[in-house]
């Protein structure tokens, strides 16, 4: 028995019609909004340029006059360091107002040295003032 070929040939001429009545639906372009708009947009540009913390240029360790031992982060900044009194601990952050003078913190701290350094003299609350070495 025969079969009849003309809806195999019809069919890809009617899924044809059926895209070009479909496209021809909407002729306008398509906007797509992400969000509102930014309220900012002005004082963002108005802003000053922000700066970025400086990053670790070296840690050292060094065994004080007293015996006790300290671990310094140097910052690339060179007017600012971590002081650890412990390994492992949070930093107590020093500065200094311009690079090479003593960096100090609230409660007492003071350090003069620098990463190149391998001896500093520190300060720290209920001791006195004295050098420690680079282990």
């Amino acid at each position: 028995m025969r079969t009849p070929l003309l809806p195999l040939r019809a069919a890809p001429a009617l899924s044809g019609l059926l895209f070009l009545a479909l496209a021809a639906c909407n002729s306008q372009p398509e906007n797509i909004v992400v969000g509102p708009q930014d309220d900012m947009k002005a004082e963002l540009a108005a802003a000053k340029p922000v700066e970025l913390p400086p990053s670790i240029q070296a840690t050292k360790t060094f065994r004080c006059k007293d015996n006790s031992v300290v671990y310094v982060d140097f910052y690339s900044d060179g007017k600012s360091a971590g002081l650890h009194l412990k390994k492992n601990t949070i930093a107590n952050i020093l500065r200094a107002p311009a690079a090479g003078q003593p960096m100090v913190a609230d409660g007492g701290y003071e350090l003069t040295g620098s990463a190149s350094a391998s001896t500093i003299s520190l300060t720290v609350p209920g001791k006195p003032k004295q050098d420690c070495d680079s282990n």
